[in-house]
């Protein structure tokens, strides 16, 4: 699937008032996941196992 196909699925996933703030941010959020999804597949990143620890932290936790 194109970058452009994943955002007019996006797109039709939304409600229709969805703000351009909302889409941009939907937007951001899956090219992030995309990047993390290529460096996990070229074993690059933090183990699992530490990420989770990140969270915890950013969580309050």
């Amino acid at each position: 699937m194109s970058n452009r196909e994943i955002v007019i699925d996006l797109l039709s996933k939304l409600p229709e008032n969805a703000s351009l703030e909302e889409i941009a941010r939907e937007i951001e959020f899956l090219a992030g996941v995309q990047t993390a999804r290529k460096q996990a597949h070229r074993r690059e990143g933090i183990p699992a196992e530490d990420a989770r620890k990140l969270i915890d932290t950013w969580a309050g936790r």
